[in-house]
């Protein structure tokens, strides 16, 4: 019969499995920053600037729902809703964050008529 030894195929220094390597966890966190670069920080940039074109509207602004329909704010209603003229007579409420683009925008009306300023007078 064969006495069978045992076998010395692995001669590779054997580790002590306590130490952190910084090389292996390189490319997560590479991946991680070009994720971040590429798709989460232009979605923040596209989301704040929405968020403040929402925020502009005013009544007499022409503007584009998310389904597609075009009219121009008559009334806006509270922080949430705004009403849309979409046709003569046909008046219809909508929620403010389904305004999608705004076709043109109304000039701020004054309240008052600019009164002429008196010149400064200067002191000599």
């Amino acid at each position: 019969m064969f006495l069978i030894t045992a076998a010395h195929a692995d001669t590779a220094p054997v580790s002590s499995g306590g130490g952190f390597d910084i090389m292996s966890f390189l490319p997560i966190i590479l991946i991680f920053g070009v994720f971040y670069f590429l798709i989460l920080r232009p979605q923040q940039i596209k989301a704040k600037k929405h968020q403040q074109t929402l925020g502009g509207l005013r009544r007499g602004d022409r503007v584009v729902t998310n389904g597609g329909i075009i009219g121009t704010i008559s009334k806006i209603v509270n922080e949430q809703e705004i009403q849309l003229e979409i046709d003569e007579n046909v008046k219809v409420r909508f929620m403010r964050a389904m305004i999608t683009d705004i076709l043109s925008k109304n000039e701020p009306v004054a309240s008052e008529p600019s009164k002429p300023k008196a010149p400064k007078k200067s002191k000599e």
